[in-house]
């Protein structure tokens, strides 16, 4: 399973912006790598994983802002199309259980 973090954080005074940093670094240290700017993605191994991640990102979550999770299973993040630009990345994301390096 993947789990999406979406937010879209307020970034006008200093303690905003300190709590933006705050929960970006947040997601980093608990594993979340950047798809795009403000989403972020984890794998879990099944459904009680995912529910204690998101329950760790509800509890870290800043006072304002928004801030929206989604889970997904394996086989329908594989199936993500990317239309613009080329893309290159050494993550693999493939659903098969034997993959040879």
């Amino acid at each position: 399973m993947r789990i999406f973090v979406f937010f879209d954080l307020p970034t006008v005074t200093p303690e905003q912006r300190r709590n933006y940093t705050r929960f970006r670094k947040h997601l980093i240290k608990n594993g979340f790598l950047m798809l795009q700017e403000s989403v972020y993605c984890r794998m879990a191994l099944n459904q009680n994983a995912a529910k204690t991640i998101s329950d760790n990102v509800r509890r870290n979550k800043p006072p304002s802002g928004l801030v929206q999770l989604l889970t997904v299973t394996e086989k329908q993040f594989t199936k993500m199309e990317f239309i613009a630009g080329e893309f290159k990345s050494d993550v693999v994301d493939t659903d098969e259980r034997l993959l040879i390096l």
